[in-house]
């Protein structure tokens, strides 16, 4: 091939290039075009800017990105335009439309920042993105509401999210937009519970973490949060929540109540105790929290007196409280079964005699208190069954038959 002749292809070719650059700009100003008024072509519109989009010439120019943007600006103002006008929009198109907006303009505007071949910054559509998104600000609230009603929790999240993204730019810091007024602590919160929806602790615990910084349903984000903590099983910020809940919400239940569960299972009895004391403290008539420092103290601490102490006091405030009734039986009940069974091991027969006799004593102990949780719940196979075991113990032959009977489903005989 001659040198005339490459110099002839290399002219040749970018011929085309120009020629396709050009298309692909000329596109970019039809679809601008022909999205405005009242005969609008969206569909047209984002067939034409889609080749700019990829175009190596094109795709750098920050106009294409803006008119991407634009082109669904301007169909959810068209389907906006209808509320106001006292007509159904389509409510599925005007929210798809509002959230594809924002990453349009997000990749305009960092190009519309970048210096010109002389060094200078010149945006020319900085103003307008501006503008836009501003009016649009508050739509992005009711679109997250609008999702969130239709439990589409992850399009509610992203739309509650783009809402937050807009009122962090930096061309909003100083602005109306990025308030952090009654409107954006709202929607922080419902996109954090969003989230909660999702099956994703990881993206849940970001929401809750970041709804933690505004005054707004706090304690809801604190049990929220202690939840999705709990969820991955990390235990130490499940209790660190918990207990800045419990700092923050004295009166609320919830957190000391499960940081109490929380210190039973790892094993943190001192401090499940000291919070159960505080506890007791503000409900000095709660059985329930005296029934649970019983529990702490029978199989946390050993400490089978401080235990009966505890149940006591929970059967003072509430004599049917069937869960103090059952635990203050098995103590007693439990401390019968472990001198039977020593007395078991003894050959002689004098201190046999004598061993067993104290073990008896431990079930006459244990028996009206099973015999009063029977009554409570008179179902309960497990009150039966240990009252069973005790008439057996003290042979107690009619109420060991009568309880037999029950338990078989025969009362008759």
């Amino acid at each position: 091939m001659t040198i005339t002749m490459k110099r002839v292809l290399l002219t040749v070719a970018l011929c085309v290039a120009a020629s396709a650059s050009f298309a692909q700009k000329k596109a970019v100003n039809e679809a601008h075009s022909i999205v405005k008024g009242d005969k609008a072509n969206y569909d047209e519109a984002r067939n034409l800017i889609k080749g700019a989009l990829d175009n190596p010439e094109t795709k750098e120019d920050p106009k294409t990105w803006f008119v991407a943007g634009f082109i669904e600006d301007q169909q959810f103002s068209a389907e906006r335009m209808k509320q106001y006008l006292g007509q159904q929009p389509n409510e599925p198109v005007m929210y798809t439309a509002l959230m594809k907006i924002l990453p349009y303009f997000e990749k305009a505007y960092a190009l519309d920042q970048l210096p010109d071949a002389k060094g200078k910054v010149k945006p020319k559509h900085t103003k307008e993105i501006k503008n836009i998104l501003s009016a649009n600000h508050i739509y992005y609230f009711n679109g997250g509401a609008y999702y969130f009603d239709e439990k589409d929790y992850r399009k509610a999240y992203d739309c509650f999210g783009q809402y937050l993204t807009i009122a962090d730019l930096p061309i909003f810091k100083g602005e109306k937009v990025a308030e952090r007024d009654s409107n954006f602590m709202s929607v922080q919160f419902y996109a954090a519970v969003a989230a909660t929806q999702l099956d994703d602790s990881p993206t849940a615990i970001a929401a809750l973490e970041r709804a933690k910084t505004t005054d707004y349903k706090l304690n809801d984000v604190y049990q929220y949060l202690a939840f999705e903590y709990l969820q991955i099983k990390d235990s130490v910020n499940y209790e660190k929540t918990l207990e800045e809940g419990m700092s923050k919400f004295p009166e609320e239940k919830y957190y000391i109540l499960y940081l109490i569960n929380s210190y039973i299972s790892s094993n943190k009895n001192e401090q499940a105790i000291e919070n159960l004391k505080k506890a007791i403290e503000s409900e000095p008539t709660n059985a329930m929290l005296y029934d649970v420092m019983g529990r702490v103290y029978e199989s946390g601490l050993k400490d089978n007196d401080s235990a009966i102490a505890n149940f006591k006091k929970a059967l003072e405030v509430d004599p049917n409280y069937v869960d103090a009734l059952n635990n203050m039986g098995r103590v007693y009940y439990n401390q019968g079964v472990n001198k039977l069974s020593e007395a078991n091991m003894i050959n002689d027969s004098k201190l046999y005699q004598e061993e067993s006799a104290k073990a008896k004593e431990f079930f006459k102990l244990a028996l009206p208190y099973f015999e009063k949780a029977h009554e409570v719940q008179p179902e309960e196979r497990e009150y039966m069954t240990a009252l069973r075991s005790i008439y057996y113990n003290l042979q107690m032959g009619a109420e060991f038959d009568a309880i037999e009977a029950k338990m078989s489903g025969n009362t008759n005989q």
